[in-house]
């Protein structure tokens, strides 16, 4: 039995002590919950069985079924019930071994009021994103090649709406935002729902691209045209004829490969290396950069291509501009690694709430990431993350270690790139070629990008001690 329709206002207490009982009871009436008592483990699981329950507050110590064993039953019936073990004795022993077989939180008696409520009412919005997370993943509006977006905020609607309006056209598309956003997912989406959705979608990385190799890649080669091409070859934007090509880092196209790449998009049509005749194709064009539009045109591009991709543009927003959709991305992950793992795996409010106030310089990558590296490590079935889990690779305060606190968390693009940078170095233990694939770019990009930032570190240097 699943909790998928469960009132979100519906909660059940169940403690043998029927005074205490009551008076919790009117205490959640007061501020609006549906409130049913039981007084023994039995009583709680018929209620369970004639009623769905967004949590429940269990006592810890009844006869003859302790509350521990009670949350096992009660969550075997429903994984999704939140569960709060109620204690007299408060030890930490006794919190420990109940978040570890699947509590939520505990609460120590004698109870503080205010405590309580305050923590009822953060479980129960929990209890709410996570059914909102089921809906989404359920239905997104109807379009099915937008199922993977999970938010909430109008923020993140607005790009969604945007992009999936660019999907029926077949007009150039960019699409720009930081590292980890989303970019190919989205790409993927547009082409998915549009007419070419049955034709290939081909992602290229620009910035993956030898230099003296980007041109043959892209466009194909004849045979013998250079040393090794011993047979032809029909390049990415023949393979995808038909459908979407999709050319991530495109600021790192080199400007003559920009020159074939103009003609492609004006006239259909490429000239292979060593061909004397052009080649006919029709595809439609999604680019993507992590660089802002005024430098792509100033610096990256030839003016001429900068206007033809730039037709529709979309931008994703990093992912601290929308933190509300954190706490209901983090639930989608987390689901999504139960199902590949095999196992329940649930994220305590306090971990949420860590999640929710750290900044993400990596975005939504970082945060997936950061789930499964903890996911990975545990073979507890159910699996229950707190913020405890989350702290080694969260900073406490919610603020990157080496970024300064200013208490807005407003940061400048310089600093967000070095922190990613050096967390992915360190998430890789030093390992370039895996941090550059963690970051979603290049080797040659990530040797390029610490060579800038370390020439601005010696810059740094040399004018304080000139000072």
């Amino acid at each position: 039995m699943k909790n998928l329709n469960a009132s979100t206002d519906a909660i059940l207490v169940v403690d043998d002590d029927p005074e205490m009982a009551g008076t919790l009871q009117e205490l959640l009436q007061q501020d609006g919950y549906e409130v049913a008592v039981a007084l023994t483990a039995d009583e709680a699981l018929v209620q369970q069985e004639r009623s769905a329950f967004a949590m429940a507050l269990v006592d810890l110590i009844m006869s003859p079924t302790d509350g521990l064993s009670l949350m096992e039953q009660l969550h075997r019936n429903d994984p999704n019930l939140a569960i709060v073990i109620m204690t007299g004795f408060g030890t930490i022993e006794t919190a420990v071994e109940a978040l570890k077989r699947g509590a939520e939180d505990y609460l120590t008696k004698p109870f503080d009021r205010e405590a309580v409520r305050k923590k009822v009412r953060r479980l129960m919005e929990l209890f709410g994103l996570r059914q909102r997370v089921a809906q989404l993943e359920a239905n997104l509006d109807g379009c099915l090649c937008f199922e993977s977006f999970v938010f909430v905020s109008r923020m993140m609607q607005r790009t969604v709406e945007r992009a999936y309006a660019a999907a029926s056209s077949d007009a150039p598309v960019l699409l720009v935002g930081e590292t980890g956003t989303g970019k190919e997912m989205l790409a993927r989406a547009i082409h998915a729902a549009s007419p070419r959705s049955r034709k290939p979608f081909v992602p290229i990385n620009c910035g993956a691209l030898p230099r003296e190799l980007v041109e043959s890649e892209l466009f194909g080669f004849r045979r013998g045209a250079f040393t090794g091409a011993y047979a032809d070859s029909p390049g990415i934007f023949a393979a995808a004829n038909g459908g979407t090509v999709f050319l991530d880092e495109i600021a790192e196209m080199p400007k003559e490969a920009q020159v074939k790449l103009l003609r492609v998009i004006q006239e259909g049509e490429l000239r292979p290396v060593g061909s004397p005749k052009p080649v006919t194709v029709d595809v439609r064009i999604v680019s993507a950069s992590n660089r802002p539009l005024s430098t792509l045109r100033a610096e990256s591009l030839r003016e001429d291509l900068y206007f033809r991709i730039t037709t529709v543009v979309v931008e994703l927003p990093p992912l601290r501009a929308h933190p509300e959709d954190i706490p209901v991305l983090a639930n989608s992950f987390v689901g999504r690694l139960g199902r590949r793992y095999g196992r329940q795996i649930r994220l305590t409010s306090s971990a949420v709430d860590m999640l929710r106030n750290y900044p993400f310089p990596g975005n939504v990558r970082e945060l997936e990431n950061v789930l499964e590296g903890v996911v990975a490590l545990s073979v507890e079935d159910p699996q229950v993350i707190t913020d405890r889990h989350l702290r080694p690779l969260l900073n406490e305060a919610g603020t990157p270690a080496g970024f300064p606190n200013t208490g807005e968390h407003v940061f400048s693009m310089e600093q967000m790139e070095r922190f990613a940078i050096q967390q992915a170095l360190r998430l890789c233990q030093g390992n370039h070629s895996k941090a550059a694939s963690l970051l979603g770019i290049s080797r040659d990009t990530l040797y390029r990008k610490l060579r800038k930032l370390r020439a601005a570190g010696e810059a740094c240097a040399a004018r304080t001690t000139a000072s």
